[in-house]
């Protein structure tokens, strides 16, 4: 009986009970957008991180991750190279060279990372050559070629078929100077890493380093993300005196963002909802005070106050339960169609998205993983709203009500 009357209730006024659903649908709406948005930037910046500066995983000599001296170099990379492309899961592999040096031209230098590269392999890894936004990329008949990020280019003022100076130290600690011709210009979404990275080829850099076919380290690319633990530790078993690293030792960074990304959207979350509570407070409120004779008769023909209570309580219920739907159907849709098309972000700065390492096109995901959550968070926050109004009506005395 108390359902049915609750549920009679909450149409007597229907502008008053729409602007409930549609409060509580807005709440629910803009907290699964949050988490959307939330989880489509985090799955944006791992991919990121993964094709275009970790890779899956990275082996190096554990020597060489302490000081990057180029002495350190990996005991046969080709044939480790093969070996682990023949591994389950895995997709394909690239050697790299790698040293600190520092880039020099006629109006002045910058420290950079350099990174010896063997272009098919290097494209079939990071994807190098789709990123490039000036120039060609490397040509086979050209050793003293040079990629360098856009952000660098921009820094030096420097274009195509400029020269620039590569000074390092090679594997005997002797100072090494090499001359290089700019045959591209790329972009990440990484800026910072674009001013630091610049790519030669593998041989050039090697001949300037003294380390013959040798490499630093070799990339792992695999099918699938979830697989990066399971096969760092089948290489960690197989090639014990090497040290072994997944995306997520390399980029702690980002994994504490993974980690912590759905508390932040919760706090973001939680805020949205306050603002809902107050609004159903005061719409439930203002609901018990015009019904107070009401209220006071039917505690004078003998329903319990915990009746009334429960009255109450199931009203404001009813309406969350009857909004809910429309708000996670609104968000379902829109999710979806920018799932498929993506979010253009452009208008908050490409230069303040791509300084965080992020894209300006972002994909949303719906958090089906956390739906049950945002869904509880909202129908708490509806029944703790009236718990004021239910404990009003509570505290009526039915002969003062039946006065007013």
């Amino acid at each position: 009986m108390i359902l049915s009357l609750a549920w009679r209730n909450i149409w007597r006024n229907k502008a008053r009970s729409m602007v409930i659903m549609l409060s509580v649908a807005t709440g629910l709406f803009a907290g699964i957008s949050v988490l959307a948005l939330y989880k489509g930037m985090m799955k944006s910046r791992i991919r990121n991180v993964i094709d275009s500066e970790t890779g899956h995983i990275q082996v190096h000599v554990p020597a060489f991750k302490d000081d990057q001296h180029p002495a350190y170099v990996l005991p046969d990379p080709d044939s480790l190279s093969r070996s682990i492309s023949r591994l389950p899961g895995v997709r394909t592999t690239a050697p790299r060279s790698l040293t600190q040096g520092m880039l020099q031209t006629a109006t002045g230098s910058s420290g950079v990372q350099i990174h010896g590269v063997i272009p098919e392999k290097e494209y079939a890894v990071s994807q190098l050559n789709r990123k490039i936004v000036n120039g060609e990329g490397f040509h086979r008949d050209k050793k003293q070629e040079i990629l360098i990020g856009r952000k660098l280019a921009e820094k030096m003022k420097l274009r195509i078929g400029s020269k620039v100076v590569l000074t390092f130290s090679d594997s005997s600690d002797n100072l090494v100077s090499m001359a290089f011709r700019i045959a591209g210009i790329y972009r990440t979404a990484n800026a910072p890493l674009d001013e630091l990275n610049v790519f030669v080829p593998m041989h050039t850099l090697n001949e300037g380093l003294q380390i013959g076919t040798s490499a630093h380290e070799v990339v792992v690319l695999l099918h699938h993300d979830e697989d990066a633990e399971r096969i760092k530790g089948t290489l960690q078993k197989a090639w014990p005196a090497l040290l072994v690293e997944s995306w997520r030792d390399l980029s702690p960074e980002t994994e504490l963002l993974v980690q912590t990304i759905d508390q932040y959207a919760y706090i973001i979350m939680g805020i949205i909802l306050l603002a809902l509570a107050f609004g159903i407070l005061n719409t439930m409120l203002m609901s018990v005070l015009e019904r107070t004779r009401e209220i006071g008769m039917m505690v004078a023909l003998g329903m319990g106050r915990g009746k009334v209570f429960l009255l109450i309580l199931l009203e404001t219920i009813l309406l969350t339960v009857s909004g809910a739907p429309v708000g996670g159907g609104i968000a379902y849709i829109l999710i979806g169609y920018y799932e498929r098309n993506g979010l253009d972000l452009t208008g908050m700065g490409e230069e303040l998205m791509s300084s965080f390492g992020f894209d300006t096109t972002i994909y949303p995901y719906f958090p089906w993983d956390n739906l049950m959550t945002v869904i509880i968070m909202v129908i708490l926050t509806a029944w703790i709203s009236s718990l004021l109004p239910a404990w009003k009506a509570l505290r009526l005395k039915p002969v003062e009500a039946l006065r007013r």
